[in-house]
């Protein structure tokens, strides 16, 4: 008699689990969502109390779904940073909408990776849709064609990277090691350059000795001139200056790089322009702030990032590209088992970049778009800037506060400077850790001209104006306890 082999069962989850496990977790996210202003902005657990709550080895056998997600509340919703809790105004604000959620949902279950178009066509075509509706929206030529990366890092990386393919010395084919013909290649910023671009020149082996940090005016933005001036010197030491990266929005304080002046210079040398407008980006949608951009449409590229002021889930950023064929040129390549037949007629994503998978996140920004529509996304960062503006004017207005930089966007530059406070460093810094400690807001800070600065961003979508003066009692509260 033949023994009866027992089988333990294989495959998915049940169809009728995953439903009712689904729609737990969808009533959890909108639980969450509706209740996260009772929550501590920032996660009030000790280092490694995650790490000592959790066993040292994974589980022999599998556990119950019901368990697993039982530790989710236990385990994982203590050690969450809030960043969608309104009173988040700490480095950008997020931006990420509850119809955001829902793509990426969607995205997950697909599990497609978008590398060929034939491996994923929707992913593909409706990119290309979505990104064009994006540049319709906020005014760059049609000249522009986009992809969309993770973060502005990569994306800024990539846009150096064609850069230095574009100047001509073959990299691609001959790298930089062990080259005796090859110039020290030279990328210029200003000083409140964000530090990616430090790490891309790391990466990309140009080394940190190859970028230059231009000198900024009052209101921190490259000085012209200075540029200019650098670019002969290097042009004169037998250097290749390969890229110029202006900012519109930078990280410290949202000042805007004066990008036609940087484009004259950019031409007169025939250097790459990319503009870096991955924060303030998303506002040259609204109308009357189309001014802080202008020269971009003379850009070789532009980053800019729906996921920080765009209401569109972590992560998406866009690289937009006068001619995404310098793009193809720096990272095409073809082996034969990934070869097709609609190769001549089709974009493959794989072509413009590092990564070979990726993932379908156009859908996100296309559930955004179609859900809140160009008026809705308008009136969202018009609200922001108002309310900028308004805790701004609260600044100015007390004897206690000092604004530290102009206020182009949805960012305040400020310090507390009360009488009596010998050092008002430590006191800044004191009034921002004690406010963060307490979990009734974030706020963040930078040096500005040596000072200790605190920054306050505005940009979450459930933000309001009583938001607002929670954060600036909290403040005032600080100040009246010397």
């Amino acid at each position: 008699m033949d023994a009866k082999l027992d089988t333990p069962p294989l495959g998915d989850i049940p169809a009728e689990d995953f439903r009712r496990f689904g729609h737990q977790i969808v009533d959890r996210i909108a639980d969450y969502l509706d209740e996260i202003e009772s929550l501590p902005v920032l996660s009030q657990v000790e280092p490694n109390w995650l790490k000592g709550e959790l066993p040292e080895s994974a589980p022999e056998s599998g556990e119950d779904f019901a368990d697993v997600l039982a530790d989710v509340d236990k385990l994982i919703f203590p050690a969450v940073t809030n960043w969608n809790h309104p009173n988040f105004h700490g480095l950008f604000s997020t931006s990420g909408s509850s119809i955001g959620v829902f793509a990426d949902m969607f995205a997950t279950a697909f599990d497609m990776k978008a590398m060929l178009w034939r491996t994923s066509p929707v992913s593909t075509e409706l990119e290309d849709v979505s990104l064009d509706w994006l540049r319709q929206m906020m005014g760059l030529p049609e000249a522009f064609e986009g992809i969309i990366y993770d973060t502005a890092s990569v994306s800024t990386m990539h846009a150096i990277a064609a850069a230095r393919e574009r100047a001509g010395l073959d990299v691609r084919n001959l790298g930089m090691s062990g080259r005796n013909d090859l110039p020290l290649m030279t990328v210029y910023t200003s000083e409140h350059v964000h530090s990616s671009i430090d790490k891309s020149c790391i990466t990309l082996g140009l080394g940190t000795r190859s970028l230059r940090k231009i000198a900024v005016n009052e209101r921190f933005e490259m000085i012209p001139e200075a540029l200019a001036e650098a670019i002969e010197k290097d042009i004169e030491a037998g250097h290749v200056p390969i890229c110029v990266i202006p900012t519109v929005g930078t990280t410290s304080t949202s000042s805007v790089d004066p990008v036609d002046a940087i484009a004259d210079i950019c031409e007169k040398h025939g250097i790459w322009l990319h503009v870096d407008a991955a924060y303030a980006g998303s506002a040259a949608i609204v109308p009357e702030m189309r001014h802080y951009f202008q020269g971009w449409e003379r850009a070789d590229s532009i980053v800019t990032n729906p996921h920080k002021w765009l209401f569109t889930p972590f992560d998406l950023s866009v690289l937009y590209c006068r001619d995404l064929g310098d793009l193809k040129k720096a990272f095409s390549l073809v082996p034969e088992y990934l070869k097709t037949s609609e190769e001549p007629t089709v974009k493959n994503g794989m072509d413009y970049g590092i990564q070979l998978g990726r993932r379908f996140r156009a859908l996100k920004l296309w559930f955004v778009i179609r859900y809140f529509g160009r008026e809705g996304l308008i009136d969202r960062i018009r609200g922001h800037c108002r309310l900028a503006q308004l805790f701004a004017s609260w600044v100015e207005e007390s004897p206690n506060f000092e604004l530290l930089a102009p206020v182009p966007f949805a960012l305040v530059c400020f310090r507390a400077c009360p009488a009596g406070v010998d050092d008002l460093d430590a006191f800044n810094e004191r009034i921002m850790n004690e406010i963060n400690a307490s979990g009734d807001a974030y706020i963040s800070h930078t040096k500005l001209n040596g000072k200790f600065t605190l920054r306050l961003s505005v940009g979450g979508v459930r933000v309001e104006e009583r938001h607002l003066k929670k954060v600036w009692d909290l403040l005032n509260s600080k100040v009246k306890t010397l």
